[in-house]
């Protein structure tokens, strides 16, 4: 499946197209999965290279971790996909994992491994937390069918440009998808609360918060956990 390429670019016309038409767009001759989870890491200017790289190496270790693993065998088909991309200013949206499945031990470790060294791809800029929710609705537009449909955004920031990013959340969630939050609150204490007034919203929607970079990994895998664990499931 053709994915976004990873220069600063504006949305592309099919993104745009696929963002129109919503989830039930999604490619239907791929395996349905339980989870279409798409990750959207922040890489604006507040973002130094030590805060970008324990941002990767978080989310390599909590996706490789046999507790996601156990957590995507509880769901009925016991498979999910994720794609994650890069985000900062309004232009600059950089796909790192295009759509991939995760079925086996394996498959979480592979993955886990390969964006825990993932360079940064993506320029720095201002936060635009609205523009990377756009982008992320259209991701999982032509995601593998899913009975659920997740946008988790990390970030250490509120939104600066764009639209106001409540309008964005509103755009998204009205085609059926969750946005869940991970607040980085080292410079804005109260950047979960935030969140959860302007970002998050959706079925069973939440936000997590870390205090540092430090503690993002952590924070990383209780967010996958109950993501990809789901509402009414334990």
């Amino acid at each position: 499946m053709a994915a976004p390429r990873p220069t600063r670019r504006v949305f592309g016309a099919g993104l745009l197209a696929a963002l129109a038409a919503g989830p039930a767009a999604a490619a239907t001759d791929q395996p349905p999965v339980d989870l279409a989870l798409v990750l959207a890491i922040d890489c604006s200017y507040s973002v130094d290279s030590r805060e970008y790289r324990l941002q990767m190496q978080g989310l390599g270790d909590a996706l490789a971790s046999a507790e996601i693993f156990e957590a995507i065998q509880k769901g009925p088909l016991q498979k999910i996909a994720i794609s994650v991309f890069l985000w900062s200013d309004i232009e600059t949206q950089v796909v790192i994992l295009p759509w991939s499945v995760i079925a086996t031990a394996d498959d979480a470790q592979r993955l886990g491994n390969r964006l825990a060294v993932s360079p940064r791809l993506a320029q720095q800029g201002g936060t635009a937390i609205s523009a990377a929710l756009l982008y992320g609705g259209a991701l999982l537009a032509i995601a593998p069918p899913a009975t659920r449909h997740v946008i988790d955004l990390s970030t250490d920031g509120r939104n600066n440009m764009g639209k106001p990013a409540f309008r964005a959340r509103d755009e998204v969630v009205a085609r059926g998808v969750t946005i869940n939050g991970l607040a980085i609150a080292n410079e804005w204490p109260t950047l979960d609360v935030y969140l959860e007034r302007q970002v998050a919203g959706g079925p069973s929607n939440f936000v997590v918060k870390a205090d540092s970079y430090d503690d993002f990994g952590a924070a990383m895998q209780r967010k996958l956990i109950r993501e990809i664990t789901g509402p009414g499931v334990t």
